[in-house]
């Protein structure tokens, strides 16, 4: 995505600070800023908005205030870049926590804008790609176990080998145009109603 087409939402209560944010955004070649000047009902404007980019620049911050924010970074799902004078660094951790990408303490010069963001970018999408690995990692791994699952009612109940299971209940998938998991799951799921199986 080309810096021209990128929509940037900046939150920054205070007007000189925010005019120092838009214009290193607008030198970059940034065409499409909003700035939000009350953070009351953010939530609905970034909906609103649709940003690609949120940076929130917030002078000498208290800890509710760091909380709300912290809390919309892990709602909106987006790259954020959040400015600060001072910070601690429990309100460091609580920002990574929170899927903050770029946290700046005592930063917001005109110049530094641009890399700030560009690394803001770069940072949640190989977050996001991790994050998506994972998730499809243990997807993954919960599938097998409830395959594994499926197969061991179906080699005692009808007496099959663990093959011959598999392939039972490969032959269904592909029968039903399901995916093996969803039959596995299916099965796990029948079983369990009907109580356990004899022997076991």
């Amino acid at each position: 995505m080309s810096a021209g087409s990128l929509t940037i939402l900046v939150i920054d209560e205070n007007r000189i600070r925010a005019s120092i944010i838009e214009a290193g955004l607008r030198d970059a070649g940034h065409r499409h800023v909003t700035v939000v000047h009350d953070v009351a009902g953010i939530a609905k404007r970034i909906a609103e908005i649709e940003p690609d980019v949120i940076v929130i620049d917030l002078e000498n911050p208290n800890r509710d205030m760091l909380e709300n924010m912290f809390q919309l970074s892990r709602a909106v799902k987006r790259p954020i870049a959040m400015f600060v004078d001072r910070s601690d660094r429990a309100s460091i951790e609580a920002a990574v926590e929170a899927g903050v990408s770029a946290y700046v303490v005592d930063g917001l010069k005109k110049e530094r804008i641009k890399p700030i963001l560009d690394m803001t970018i770069s940072r949640f999408n190989a977050f996001s790609r991790m994050a998506r690995e994972l998730e499809e990692a243990r997807s993954e791994l919960e599938n097998r176990k409830v395959v594994d699952r499926a197969k061991g009612i179906l080699m005692k109940s009808r007496g099959l080998s663990e093959e011959a299971a598999y392939a039972l209940l490969r032959k269904t998938a592909m029968n039903q145009n399901r995916k093996i998991a969803d039959i596995a799951q299916s099965l796990v799921t029948a079983a369990g109603l009907l109580g356990p199986l004899e022997g076991e």
